[in-house]
């Protein structure tokens, strides 16, 4: 399957899958970032993406991340109509360092993911008819 993508500066990679068995592909900081102590900053991924139709693009955390730089990266669904022309993918971030976190231009601080997209319909009903299993931790941790 080909996916249209604009790339926003140039001079950077395109994306690409660094294996034959790897899901996701790489998601690259475009500017140099500083993130303060604790903060949440959205971060430009230098793409925007024409996600095919039935699909939607996951962008989530590269395990390295938050050991490398101190970093969440807070994932995030890019829909199938997001890929006008300034429509440039994005990536949340949260600093849980007590310092500054220095991001160089290029940085791989994410990974992008396409899956299919299955809608339902909702029905509203007033009893669900199972007993209630719990809820968080329940099944134990």
């Amino acid at each position: 399957m080909k996916v249209q993508i604009k790339l926003i500066d140039k001079s950077l990679p395109i994306p690409e899958y660094k294996t034959t068995g790897s899901v996701g592909f790489d998601l690259y900081c475009r500017n140099d970032e500083t993130i303060g102590p604790h903060e949440v900053k959205k971060i430009p991924a230098n793409l925007v993406v024409k996600v095919p139709k039935g699909h939607y693009l996951m962008v989530e955390p590269r395990s390295s991340v938050v050991f490398k730089f101190g970093l969440i990266v807070i994932g995030g669904t890019i829909d199938q109509d997001y890929c006008g022309e300034t429509d440039e993918i994005h990536i949340t971030v949260y600093n849980v360092k007590n310092e500054m976190v220095k991001l160089e231009r290029g940085t791989r601080i994410a990974q992008g993911i396409f899956s299919k997209i299955s809608k339902v319909d909702f029905k509203s009903v007033s009893r669900m008819g199972k007993v209630s299993r719990g809820g968080f931790g329940t099944t134990g941790y």
